[in-house]
């Protein structure tokens, strides 16, 4: 079935347009609560980043679960797998994340964890689609839901992350730079660094409730390149606003994308004989990484764009380790999502592992020039489908002739086509991408 509200990656769109409005999530609150209740009385955390929009939507999904008769406990500012790991742990039947992860502040959305801190099943959402369309109701008064604060989350979530490395891991002599993105990871997150006992340097976490996302974090990564090299650090760090995806930064000052990092782990744990099965990557991940994988005999392969497709292709296949090159990545041997934090620790464990640094243990991976454009359509004709844009993507892989690859997709969060070509020589990508890009914006118009 076709999902009215449910997105890739839950509900998410503009503060004020329906439906990320708080008349819809004290309906939303609601409908969760009564899916969740039919096998009684049931827990549910909430959990936000730092947007100023997080405070209606929390206060809104509160009232609508407790008028469903389901106790709420409230997490505040936390990151996205820390929801996912509280949920887990506190037994609750479900989680759900106030956040529009590295969209700007004047987005928002929802996203829910169930009780495994898993994504949430179709059968579930579909549910809750139901429900939304279904007259609201409220239980008798002795039977609402209570709501409580869980004060002590950012230390718990704390422990958690430092858990995933051995105990006797000591980052002592290693000078990293954070950036926050001034979202959810802006406490946490130097916490578990410092504790391991790196030297940290933080950006972009003083969150107002407008700046998230702003100029800073995973999207925005050119402070954090500049102040590595200004700090002569080893290397930074940068998250999004909902912590769960990842990118860093070499002491040189260049970006090293998920595609790499989740190569620098896949080969740690081969080489520790730790790696369950292979590596899952998505569309877009780029040619290199399997070309590398490939050397070293680790399975790949491709799931769809997001994460939540990358976590069904690893429980199918009974794997570990995935990830998105935009920094998702997942490693089920700790977590049930994608973690930026843990992530980002099996990345350091690596390069410490095999005494290099940062810039060295890239090398290993030698990436195809990938060109991405992206154009804005306003719904209507898919033009996927249109005949011209299929024309042209088959024109553009025949002059490639194997040596390159073109994939066109929708975006699940934004009403966007992106256009990605990838193959050897960076110019010829690059004219590809433009002209595909122009047949694609010709036929939106």
């Amino acid at each position: 079935m076709s999902r009215k509200y449910f997105g890739t990656d839950g509900i998410r769109g503009r503060v004020g347009h329906y439906p990320i409005t708080p008349d819809f999530m004290l309906k939303l609150g609601w409908a969760a609560g009564m899916a969740f209740r039919k096998q009684g009385k049931c827990r549910i955390l909430i959990g936000k980043d730092t947007r100023i929009s997080g405070y209606m939507f929390e206060s809104a999904l509160e009232a609508g679960l407790s008028a469903a008769g389901a106790d709420v406990m409230l997490l505040g500012p936390m990151p996205t797998p820390a929801i996912a790991y509280l949920t887990r742990t506190f037994h609750a039947e479900a989680g759900i994340v106030i956040s529009a992860s590295h969209n700007p502040h004047h987005d928002n959305g929802i996203k829910f964890f169930s009780g495994q801190g898993t994504k949430l099943p179709d059968d579930v959402e579909l549910m809750i689609e139901e429900l939304l369309d279904a007259p609201m109701t409220v239980v008798e008064s002795e039977q609402l839901g209570k709501v409580s604060r869980i004060n002590d989350a950012a230390g718990r979530y704390i422990e958690f992350c430092k858990s995933s490395v051995p105990t006797s891991t000591d980052f002592a002599g290693l000078k990293i730079v954070l950036d926050c993105a001034h979202g959810a990871a802006y406490k946490v997150a130097p916490a578990v660094f410092q504790e391991l006992g790196a030297e940290v340097s933080v950006l972009s976490a003083q969150p107002n409730g407008l700046n998230i996302n702003a100029d800073c974090g995973s999207t925005h990564i050119e402070n954090l390149q500049a102040e590595v090299v200004a700090r002569h650090a080893d290397l930074g760090i940068a998250f999004d606003g909902d912590a769960d995806r990842v990118l860093m930064v070499d002491h040189t000052g260049a970006v090293v994308d998920g595609d790499e990092l989740l190569f620098i782990i896949a080969r740690d744990l081969q080489a520790r004989s730790k790696l369950q099965g292979g590596v899952v990557g998505t569309l877009m991940s780029n040619l290199g990484l399997e070309l590398a994988l490939k050397e070293l005999d680790i399975p790949f392969v491709r799931a769809n764009v997001g994460d939540r497709y990358v976590i069904a292709e690893l429980l199918e296949r009974g794997w570990q380790l995935g990830g998105e090159n935009s920094g998702h990545l997942v490693c089920f041997q700790h977590v049930t999502t994608g973690d930026a934090i843990v992530a980002a620790l099996q990345v350091l464990l690596a390069i410490r592992r095999r005494g290099q640094s940062l810039a060295e243990a890239r090398q290993g991976l030698r990436k195809c020039p990938q060109v991405l454009v992206n154009v804005r359509f306003a719904g209507g004709i898919d033009p996927l489908k249109h005949p011209d844009v299929q024309a042209a993507s088959d024109s553009v892989t025949e002059r490639m002739a194997g040596r390159g690859r073109v994939l066109l997709r929708k975006s699940g969060t934004e009403p966007l086509v992106r256009v990605m070509v990838e193959g050897e020589d960076e110019t010829q990508v690059r004219a590809y991408a433009n002209e595909l890009a122009e047949i694609v914006s010709r036929v939106c118009a």
